[in-house]
């Protein structure tokens, strides 16, 4: 499609979208802007029932578990396995979905290590391995919109989504919090038990909720990597820290990580004309909301 079409996703008026997970990071924002956008959208709570019969619209597929995975594991198949397979069921055997958008991670890349990870790339997966059953659990619900969706059912694939300090959980929220206490207190250096080695490719939450409408409404390709296109050491953000938000990161390990893969946008760059904002880009408006409202 081209740009202009693109554009034209702003006005959402007349189309139906159904969100699965909408109380969540990344779902409650995008209801936000779909609504503000103009489309007509249902939340159906988790346990309610789903009126086969109206039709579904573009479905996007935002519920999972991430930080509680190992402690939840009957839960988390649940969500990102069996609730999917009766929404695809039910939807595509009754004609009611549109289109259906699942997200997945580019954590299944991590047992790449090296090089560049487009979307063709084949998992690396170790089922003896307790922290795979995260990504086990994306890859069978990959496979079920693979096998199923007889062409209406696309994945995305998300990096780190961030939105500022204000996030409940992430690495990175966390230590904008920690660094913006010390500003206030006049303290010039922190301490975080992290390490200067690790890297993370991290993508803010409205350029995410804008991939996933773009990759509803127009995508075509089964897997889509919603990133930015860049792995930002902690090494980096440290240095940044310091240089343009006055304070100092002291990290308390030095643990050497294996090698991580670059994220390849360019199937979301080319295709669908989106463009996210670079890491440091977005963390300056930050500091300058911060700044201008003496608090996050």
């Amino acid at each position: 499609m081209a740009a202009q079409g693109l554009q034209s996703l702003q006005d959402l008026q007349g189309l139906r979208f159904t969100v699965v997970g909408a109380a969540g990071f990344v779902g409650s924002r995008l209801c936000a802007t779909l609504q503000a956008r103009g489309a007509q959208v249902w939340t159906p709570a988790r346990h309610e029932p789903w009126p086969w019969q109206v039709p579904l619209g573009h479905v996007i597929y935002c519920a999972g578990l991430t930080a509680d995975y190992l402690a939840r594991p009957f839960d988390t198949v649940h969500a990102h396995v069996s609730h999917l397979a009766q929404v695809l069921q039910h939807g595509l055997e009754r004609g009611s979905l549109e289109s259906l958008v699942y997200l997945s991670s580019t954590r299944l890349y991590d047992g790449q290590e090296t090089g560049v990870a487009n979307e063709t790339a084949v998992l690396p997966l170790d089922p003896a391995n307790p922290r795979h059953l995260y990504d086990f659990s994306k890859g069978l619900g990959e496979s079920l919109c693979h096998v199923t969706g007889q062409g209406r059912a696309r994945v995305a694939r998300l990096a780190c989504v961030f939105e500022g300090p204000q996030d409940a959980d992430g690495f990175l929220p966390a230590l904008l919090r920690q660094v913006l206490v010390a500003r206030r207190a006049g303290v010039a250096r922190v301490e975080v038990s992290s390490s200067p080695h690790f890297s993370r490719d991290y993508v803010h939450l409205d350029d995410v909720v804008d991939a996933l409408i773009r990759i509803a409404v127009s995508g075509r390709q089964s897997v889509y990597n919603v990133a930015s296109g860049a792995n930002v050491s902690n090494a980096d953000l440290f240095e940044y820290l310091a240089r343009r938000w006055g304070c100092e990161v002291q990290p308390l390990l030095q643990t050497v990580p294996g090698p991580v893969p670059l994220v390849d946008i360019e199937r979301m760059r080319m295709e669908l004309h989106w463009q996210p904002r670079p890491l440091f880009d977005v963390l300056d408006d930050v500091l300058e909301s911060c700044q201008g409202a003496h608090a996050c």
